[in-house]
């Protein structure tokens, strides 16, 4: 819905969401794409934009590309995302035991096949988003099918999720961590917008009090990485500001939770503690007493803060942040992945991961 915003701010987001349809869709529906896999390269050259040689694919890639063309418009970005769903299909569904498998080689033999929990949420995500532009029953079954196999494998006795297990589901490789946890949330309102909504609104509240229950910082109300109390944990500013979206986009099914609650209190601190005042740049990771831990830009964290910013309703910053964005992040060929803490390129390639941040952040941002 259209609301009333400042004419520069409207002027720089038709200047982002142009640069996504010229250049961004094109790169990753041509040269990004390889046609014999149906597959994205996992990542491109930053100055060429040719694809790197290629060691993997991973099925959280493929589902990421998925989202971003099922929610593209037109008919040739359509046909390019029926063509990733049924890769996604093909190369990575595990016929054997049920799940996805993490990735396969550059000849589509199986490379890793621990059952991820990272990547069962971006395929719970994508298969959502696909179905809601196909219509295509298969879209919606293995959605549902994802969410149940999550719940029933990866979900412990006390509510927590374990992030990894094997292949064949009978080892927990890798304990609860709050990313996987924060995508599955995602993934779960992506889904509810579809099918079950009352089952999907009763499982996100339990997520949520669980990651309030497991992450939540009490001296800053952040949400930090590792289940709170553990050894070098930290904090993602970026997170905090992803959190902040997440909620605020279903008030009625999170009201009056603990976490809702907090998170307001814990992205002020994070602003004020991983936010450049000069750049708008938000570091990477902060030690749990403020200090930068990893000055680190990464590309995806700057646009969850525009998210962020574009959900309170803070124009005058949001103006300054997406116009140090685009100057600081893009450039006619794509993007700059991460900057080092003196604003010089950390990072040369383009991961196909990367595309889903610009979308959904572009998404949220207000149409003039």
């Amino acid at each position: 819905m259209a609301i009333s915003v400042p004419t520069d701010l409207a002027r720089t987001i038709r200047a982002l969401q142009q640069h996504f349809n010229d250049v961004i869709l094109p790169l990753w529906a041509g040269r990004g794409f390889n046609e014999r896999m149906d597959l994205p390269y996992e990542a491109l050259a930053g100055d060429t934009g040719l694809p790197l040689p290629v060691q993997r694919y991973r099925a959280m890639a493929c589902a990421r590309q998925l989202y971003v063309y099922a929610c593209a418009p037109g008919a040739a970005y359509a046909h390019h995302a029926d063509r990733l769903f049924d890769a996604l299909l093909r190369h990575f569904r595990d016929d054997v035991h049920g799940g996805w498998r993490y990735s396969i080689d550059a000849d589509g033999l199986p490379l890793d096949d621990a059952q991820d929990l990272y990547t069962h949420a971006f395929v719970v995500f994508a298969c959502a988003a696909y179905f809601e532009r196909s219509r295509r029953a298969e879209a919606r079954q293995a959605m549902l099918q994802t969410a149940q196999q999550i719940e029933a494998r990866f979900r412990r006795e006390d509510g927590r999720y374990h992030a990894s297990m094997s292949a064949d589901w009978q080892q927990a490789l890798a304990g609860p961590a709050q990313n996987p946890v924060m995508h599955l949330t995602e993934a779960y309102l992506a889904a509810s917008r579809v099918a079950e909504p009352a089952w999907f609104a009763q499982t996100l509240r339990n997520v949520a009090q669980s990651v309030a229950d497991t992450f939540l910082h009490a001296p800053t109300l952040c949400i930090t990485e590792a289940p709170a109390g553990k050894n070098d944990n930290h904090i993602e500013p970026g997170h905090q500001f992803e959190w902040f979206v997440l909620l605020n986009s279903a008030p009625a099914v999170f009201a009056d939770l603990e976490l809702p609650l907090a998170l307001p209190r814990g992205c002020t601190w994070a602003r004020e503690q991983g936010v450049a005042v000069r750049t708008a740049g938000v570091c990477a990771a902060l030690y749990e007493d403020g200090r930068i831990k990893d000055p680190t830009e990464r590309i995806w964290a700057q646009a969850e803060y525009a998210r962020y910013l574009a959900a309170s309703g803070e124009w005058v910053e949001l103006t300054r942040q997406l116009q140090q964005f685009q100057s600081r992040f893009l450039h006619p060929g794509g993007w700059r992945e991460c900057l080092d803490g003196s604003g010089g390129l950390a990072r040369a390639d383009m991961p196909s991961s990367t595309p889903y941040h610009l979308a959904t952040c572009y998404a949220a941002l207000p149409t003039a």
